[in-house]
């Protein structure tokens, strides 16, 4: 499903992925984890092209970008329409209801017609266990129910692979419960996600793959027992100790 080949990116003098290979296969959830700037959001951006490596290779379904070659913008926007990505702030349209946030890709983007858009966007907000918030503007909602609306907004145009960045890292404690269950259901759903996150837990519970990353490498990587219980690396060892 994704196959990325001797990743390079670099921001100025500062090598931010050495030389990444990564394989996830149709319907698995790979958790990446590390500590600040070991270069796992950067590794989650250029999966959809949000940031442009310099080289290497990705794969996603049947379509393939070598950056040593020319990226044309025909090429980029193909590419990105097989991922819905999710970010750490909601960056929902605030003059916009939670129904018309979800519709507004499909509509726009796909020139799906509206009545057909409303349909799928209710039914995906049902989803997530939002159908009685469809009217709402983003103000009105939590935080937890914000980040709902991202998700449900990403599905909406029929993604085949879900990025996940961070998702619950700016809400409140008690609202994270809610968003990871969505999460869950999408991974016992069979979708294929990439999530770069701390929640252990949810690592431990949803992921069939679990990617330790440091100074822009994978240092280890393997089942979340593999990873959490039976640690090869003494670098994995340390970061696992400081979050215990």
């Amino acid at each position: 499903m994704i196959h990325v080949t001797n990743l390079h990116k670099r921001f100025g003098d500062l090598e931010v992925l050495k030389g990444i290979d990564l394989a996830v296969n149709k319907g698995e959830v790979v958790v990446v984890i590390g500590p600040s700037g070991s270069g796992k959001t950067t590794l989650l951006r250029t999966l959809n092209l949000l940031e442009e490596p310099e080289k290497g290779e990705i794969t996603i379904g049947n379509q393939s970008i070598n950056f040593d070659e020319k990226l044309t913008k025909k090429k980029k926007v193909q590419f990105r329409k097989q991922t819905g990505m999710v970010f750490q702030s909601h960056n929902l349209f605030p003059h916009l209801t939670a129904l018309e946030n979800v519709m507004e890709g499909p509509v726009t983007v796909q020139k799906i017609p509206k009545d057909k858009a409303k349909k799928q966007a209710t039914t995906i907000l049902e989803k997530v266990g939002l159908g009685n918030k469809l009217d709402v503007y983003p103000h009105q909602l939590s935080g937890g129910q914000q980040q709902r609306v991202g998700i449900a907004r990403a599905l909406a145009t029929g993604v085949e692979v879900m990025l996940f960045d961070e998702p619950t890292s700016a809400l409140d404690p008690e609202l994270v419960g809610d968003v990871l269950d969505v999460m869950k259901e999408l991974a016992d759903e069979g979708m294929t996600m990439v999530v770069v996150t701390h929640e252990m837990s949810f690592a431990q519970e949803a992921a069939d793959k679990v990617i330790f990353m440091d100074e822009g490498t994978i240092i280890e990587q393997g089942t979340p027992d593999q990873v959490f219980t039976f640690t090869k690396m003494e670098r994995t060892n340390q970061f696992l100790n400081r979050l215990r």
